[in-house]
């Protein structure tokens, strides 16, 4: 069974009469990555957003359905999508990812990320000190 991305892409070269290569040429991104999303049934880890708006201006519709498609392919589910502020693919992952952790794993990232916010604050006091 296709993925939503692979439906995606699918039905855009089927409704315009392109190849992977008219979509790779129109969107700036290779031949090779165009036919991985299209064949991929499950992708191992989120495209880069130059990816995704490269493959969104090859098949001549909106990023924002191709993000949303390709995090599916991932199996992933962007509850956050239209959040304003959340732009960045990988941190839209995570907060939708966090979910699907147990509460002794959310413990743990959730320690990790204060640990890491501790020491950039850390490390803008030393900057401002210098």
């Amino acid at each position: 069974m296709p993925n939503p991305l692979q439906e995606l892409i699918k039905h855009q070269l089927k409704q315009h009469g392109w190849s992977y290569s008219d979509v790779a040429r129109r969107g700036g991104i290779s031949r090779s990555t165009v036919h991985h999303l299209a064949t991929s049934e499950r992708l191992a880890q989120m495209p880069q957003q130059t990816t995704l708006e490269g493959l969104a201006k090859g098949l001549g519709v909106p990023v924002a359905p191709v993000h949303r498609a390709a995090a599916e392919a991932c199996g992933v589910n962007l509850y956050f999508e239209d959040t304003p502020g959340i732009t960045d693919p990988e941190v839209a992952i995570l907060i939708a990812s966090v979910q699907k952790l147990s509460s002794t794993d959310r413990r743990h990232v959730s320690v990790l990320v204060e640990s890491l916010l501790r020491s950039a604050a850390d490390d803008e006091v030393d900057a401002d000190v210098r």
